[in-house]
């Protein structure tokens, strides 16, 4: 672990893995809640949390680097499940990347359980993990100008489904219909960090599993 000020009143915290961040986030969440920490804003990202609004972050920074990080404990069993058609205009190319045929990618991610491991990028969009690394695939070489929201997509180790329209370079395998994100909804992200989620096949491709 590796503690960077930020200002006068943040801490970025460095781990090794994924994993250790959310144990991290799921500590300091817990110590929010029961009063130990004063923190504005709790931000998990890759391999980092960001802490904003603290009150003395030396002081957090030596607490957290003299004793190891609990394991992050078990989430509650519900699940988010995304319908999805399998259509997208970069399936073929990812099913070139993994040797399977295209019906099997739609096999394989359908029948993954992912974990919403941070957010960002653009409001409402998740960073999933879950698919083993043989499945990992590069970003397209050439970002498109604009991805449709609503697009399910690949890139390294993370699926991802944009929210909105944007700029975007992953690997676009499938489309849904579901609203990731609506500023009148409470919560506005239907998608948080450590949030279960399914893929569920629709349309064309609902018996790929």
């Amino acid at each position: 672990m590796r503690t960077l000020p930020v200002g006068e009143d943040a801490l970025l915290v460095e781990v090794a893995s994924g994993e250790e961040a959310q144990a991290l986030l799921a500590e300091l969440l817990r110590r929010r809640a029961e009063g130990s920490l004063t923190a504005r804003e709790i931000v998990p990202a890759a391999r980092t949390v960001l802490l904003d609004g603290l009150p003395d972050p030396a002081r957090l920074a030596a607490e957290l680097t003299s004793r190891p990080v609990p394991p992050a404990p078990p989430r509650p069993a519900e699940t988010v499940e995304i319908p999805v058609r399998y259509d997208g205009p970069d399936l073929a190319d990812v099913a070139a990347h993994w040797g399977v045929p295209v019906r099997e990618v739609a096999r394989v991610h359908a029948g993954t359980e992912f974990r919403v491991a941070f957010c960002g990028f653009a409001p409402g969009f998740g960073y999933l993990t879950g698919l083993p690394p043989r499945y990992d695939v590069p970003r397209r070489p050439t970002p498109r100008t604009a991805v449709p929201a609503g697009s399910v997509a690949l890139a390294g180790p993370y699926t991802g489904v944009y929210p909105r329209s944007s700029p975007g370079g992953w690997q676009l395998i499938g489309t849904t219909d579901l609203v990731l994100w609506d500023h009148t909804r409470v919560p506005a992200a239907l998608l948080s960090p450590g949030t279960r989620v399914r893929f569920v096949p629709v349309g064309a491709t609902e018996r790929v599993t």
